[in-house]
């Protein structure tokens, strides 16, 4: 049984503990409508934003966002093919190094048929890898001296040596390109120069329109432009599933 003192300390902590609770609650509520709005809350307006201003180019996030225009992308596979598989990834992060191997896999089975193309973008997050942007870089690079074998050659090298997390040393980037076969003279002439930094930031305010929390993401684009996404790493046996719903 309980008697009065302890009742009436139990009141007393209760009392205490409220306002606290209070307090957490509106913070986290706070938190939260702060990082939502704050992506949401800026619209492109393609008639009166300036073209140059990168942050009034932000839209309300939507799967629909994703840029379907493929010309300038990296593909794996036939860019005919019926399904389409748009990954934003993070050359640093653990779960992207991870999910590389599960794309490989899907265009093992997919891909030889020419039911799937593999479209890379890059979603370098800054705040927590420092170094994945330059290492986005670097890719493009590879892309430019040994074009699109040449990006892939250097991607799948990249996953396979890198520890993620930051730890990747940047003066292994030219090494690499120059173990799959490119100029390096030439591959580090091209990344001091910077010159693919734009692209970057324009494939991560696409990744961002397009409803990306963090890496990995994918969005499946079927042939009538229905569109799945993939939200983290997923293991290979959801992916399939999402790939053979998109082949209906």
């Amino acid at each position: 049984m309980i008697n009065n003192e302890q009742e009436k300390t139990a009141k007393s902590k209760t009392d205490y503990l409220l306002p606290f609770s209070i307090i957490i609650a509106a913070l986290l509520i706070s938190g939260s409508w702060i990082y939502v709005s704050g992506l949401k809350s800026v619209v492109f307006d393609e008639k009166t934003a300036d073209k140059n201003d990168k942050t009034a180019q932000l839209v309300n996030p939507d799967i629909k966002n994703v840029s379907e225009d493929f010309s300038q992308d990296h593909i794996r596979g036939n860019s005919e093919a019926p399904v389409k598989i748009v990954e934003f990834s993070d050359m640093e992060c653990p779960f992207c190094k991870k999910f590389h191997q599960t794309m490989i896999q899907a265009m093992d089975e997919y891909g030889g048929n020419n039911k799937v193309a593999w479209i890379y973008r890059h979603y370098p997050l800054e705040q927590l890898h420092s170094k994945a942007k330059k290492s986005a870089e670097a890719s493009e690079c590879a892309a430019e001296l040994g074009g699109n074998d040449g990006f892939w050659n250097y991607l799948d090298k990249y996953f396979e040596i890198t520890p993620s997390n930051d730890q990747i040393d940047l003066a292994e980037l030219p090494k690499i390109a120059e173990s799959v076969g490119l100029n390096k003279t030439q591959f580090e002439n091209c990344l001091n120069s910077g010159r693919y930094a734009e692209k970057i930031e324009a494939q991560i305010l696409d990744a961002e329109n397009s409803g990306a929390r963090g890496t990995p993401y994918g969005i499946v684009i079927a042939e009538n432009g229905k569109k799945y996404p993939i939200g983290g790493a997923l293991p290979y046996e959801q992916v399939k599933l999402l790939i053979e719903e998109a082949l209906r």
